[in-house]
């Protein structure tokens, strides 16, 4: 079995041959700052299945489950705090090593470890956005209104992934959903939510620089969604070097020059 000591050589040597990269991180780095993962690490999916785009559109009840459990889930996401690894790849990119870092989590970690070139591939949960006007609002204040209009529901829940928390189905048809503040419209969080279609715009922004940097780094990401495995994919058929670190399985595996299952935590703090 390879040792610690391995693996950060490893990575370091990467890094040092490749000294521009792009970075794609996921769940697994917010794991440390108290943000649960979605998968395990065989890549399963360990949750019921969350809210997907057409339905929260479409359909009310729909929309008053996703805000009864986002209520409880919310503040978990809010008082998270950047991990290590947060800011050793924010101090990658001071020392001018990082192209772009294009992040699939929502909980803007990235940006208060003082990372500044990212791209929130699948948005922001603390905005919440007007389906019928347009104007975006902060998600605290949107979480002051669901607290007034639904004191009876204040209770702790056991949090999950981005902001969500199971609720028994009793509680969630009770839930009085928010409005805009400005127009009473339909509000939805800033966020793709599953089955949902990232901006082009975005994703030509995460190709380019992908194209643009000598290699690619995976940190805690099972690459088992589309919108971020296409980055190692294109990678892959630019003949960029892949790197992945994740604790599991995979779906880029086989596409990847150097994978290591260690914890991203140390090891990226061991990078210099």
């Amino acid at each position: 079995m390879n040792s610690k000591l391995d693996h950060e050589r490893w990575l370091q040597d990467f890094l040092t041959d490749h000294p521009r990269i792009s970075v794609l991180t996921g769940a697994g780095i917010s794991l440390a700052g108290g943000i649960p993962t979605y998968r395990d690490a065989a890549g399963t999916w360990q949750h019921s299945e969350p809210v997907q785009h057409q339905e929260f559109l479409h359909e009310a009840g729909r929309r008053q489950r996703y805000w009864a459990r986002s209520m409880r889930g919310w503040p978990p996401v809010r008082d998270a705090q950047p991990t290590a690894a947060h800011a050793a790849l924010a101090a990658l990119e001071r020392r001018g090593h990082i192209e772009l870092l294009i992040t699939q989590n929502v909980d803007r970690l990235h940006q208060r470890a003082g990372s500044k070139r990212v791209v929130d591939l699948h948005g922001r949960l603390d905005q919440v956005i007007c389906l019928d006007c347009g104007r975006t609002h902060c998600r605290n204040r949107v979480q002051e209104q669901l607290i007034h209009d639904n004191p009876q529901h204040c209770t702790a829940a056991i949090p999950r992934p981005d902001g969500d928390a199971d609720l028994p189905e009793a509680v969630e048809r009770r839930f009085v959903v928010p409005t805009c503040p400005d127009c009473s419209g339909t509000l939805m969080p800033d966020v793709v939510f599953f089955g949902g279609t990232v901006p082009g715009a975005r994703v030509q922004a995460c190709m380019d620089a992908v194209e643009r940097a000598d290699a690619l780094l995976v940190v805690g990401s099972s690459l088992q969604v589309f919108s971020g495995f296409r980055f190692c994919r294109y990678a892959s058929e630019l003949g960029r070097p892949i790197a992945i670190l994740n604790p599991g399985k995979t779906r880029g595996d086989g596409l990847a020059d150097l994978k290591l299952e260690s914890d991203c935590q140390a090891l990226l703090q061991a990078v210099r």
